[in-house]
């Protein structure tokens, strides 16, 4: 009786799931375009849905929610569903929306969409080849074979975008990285932009009046026809009329200016809207955070250096662990065991929420990017198994942030992997990717003020 209370609870919660990750796809990622796959709708809500429960797994292993046995039946439930989508189902219906967009290969998409699967499992099943992320006593058709690739890409994302973040988020909250913008330098690029507008405006009305005195001599009907006329009509001219190729030549150039100088002048009003929001109340409280999270970016990178170069990994969470070194700093009495529990529930909790957040935003912008009619379907497939490898990936990591009395049965359900590696590889990623952060940030800033004060 309580394996079925037990199962209409994480029904209850799947379907919630289910439904939020439904309206945010409406809501969100196709807000401008028709729904016509509703299969791709259905698989982006069933991803968001078990990776969401997996999260919520986590956190009823802490607070003792539900019985054992059913804890662990629907571990493994969720791991299996979410890796048959993630392995099977979502790369076949990648390929089979590419081929549909191709009209030479209509008739037999689903025979290329087989072929483009079967080449996705061989290089994903390459892909464990080089990294020591198994047991050797694991057969080819255990679920550890597919947990551990998927982690690999899960874990490299998750290094990637983290490095990335905690470099961007201080330099995009502090205004000591604010370029100072006057209304003079707005001006200035208007009037260059103005400038460059009328000069388009004089050239077309230069080719229209020349076009219209060759339509009244007949010397568009009659010109010669053939790969040579048309030769003759691009490298020549008729005596006294304009050069219609080189003038479209310098309008096409003129216009990439303008496009350019917009971009330019468009950045230059946010960067002042920035600069008047950080003197207010909640631009000061972002800048004490860049400042906050600028400390954190430091102690993270100082400490993946140490991690790579010592070859450490912890083996108590960092809860228990920082309880401890201040308890026995104080020499007070205290229940560490206890205080671990329910601090590591918070900050586990912190870590989801945040984890789910930040990857649902990022979707968004990735999304509105790069997508069109056409691709959209594709795109969202995408975006789908980067986030179920995303979150397979989290509750790899977030387990050493749990105390060791609530990873028994996470360990037992992901298998004897080598969770070590997964460690050091997302802090080797992690630092790559920090500092290949900087350098870029440090090059778009140093560049950005030479643009604004060329003529």
């Amino acid at each position: 009786m309580s394996f079925l209370i037990d199962s209409s609870i994480m029904v209850t919660s799947q379907v919630l799931f289910f439904g939020f990750g439904w309206l945010f796809f409406m809501r969100q990622l196709f807000k401008d375009y028709e729904v016509r796959q509703y299969v791709v709708q259905v698989i982006f809500s069933v991803t968001f849905a078990f990776s969401c429960t997996m999260f919520e797994l986590i956190i009823f292993e802490i607070l003792g929610v539900l019985n054992s046995s059913s804890r662990y039946f629907h571990w493994k439930l969720n791991l299996c569903v979410i890796l048959l989508i993630l392995v099977f189902m979502v790369p076949f219906y990648i390929g089979y929306f590419i081929v549909s967009n191709i009209r030479l290969l209509h008739r037999q998409r689903l025979l290329f969409s087989c072929g483009l699967w079967l080449t996705f499992m061989y290089f994903f099943w390459k892909l464990g080849d080089p990294f020591p992320i198994l047991s050797p006593k694991h057969g080819i058709l255990s679920i550890e074979q597919l947990i551990s690739r998927v982690g690999v890409i899960g874990v490299t994302l998750m290094a990637l975008l983290s490095g990335f973040g905690a470099v961007n988020c201080p330099y995009t909250y502090m205004s000591y990285f604010l370029r100072n913008v006057t209304d003079t330098d707005i001006l200035a690029l208007e009037r260059r932009l103005l400038q460059t507008m009328d000069m388009i405006i004089s050239k077309k009305k230069r080719i229209a009046m020349a076009r219209r005195n060759l339509f009244q001599k007949g010397e568009v009907n009659n010109k010669p026809s053939g790969f040579w006329g048309m030769i003759k009509s691009v490298t020549t001219s008729a005596p006294g009329s304009e050069n219609l190729t080189l003038i479209q030549q310098e309008v096409d150039a003129l216009e990439e200016l303008s496009r350019q100088l917009f971009l330019e002048t468009v950045d230059l009003y946010a960067t002042k809207e920035r600069i008047e929001y950080s003197k207010t109340f909640k631009g000061k409280y972002f800048n004490f955070l860049g400042y906050f999270f600028s400390i954190y970016c430091v102690w993270k990178i100082f400490m993946a250096t140490i991690n790579i170069v010592f070859d450490r990994v912890g083996k108590t969470d960092p809860v228990t662990r920082g309880i401890e070194i201040t308890v026995n700093y104080l020499g007070i009495q205290f229940d560490v065991k206890f205080w671990s529990q329910h601090i590591s529930f918070i900050l586990v909790g912190i870590i989801i929420v945040t984890s789910i957040r930040g990857l649902l935003i990022t979707l968004t912008k990735f999304f509105y990017a790069i997508s069109s009619s056409k691709s959209s379907n594709v795109i969202v497939l995408l975006l789908a198994q980067i986030m179920g490898m995303y979150f397979v990936s989290s509750v790899l990591l977030i387990r050493m942030s749990m105390p060791l009395e609530y990873r028994t049965i996470i360990t037992e359900v992901l298998g004897e992997l080598q969770f070590n590696f997964y460690h050091r590889w997302f802090d080797v990623i992690f630092l790559v990717s920090a500092l290949s952060s900087i350098l870029f940030l440090y090059l778009a800033h140093k560049q950005a003020p030479e643009k604004h004060m060329t003529p």
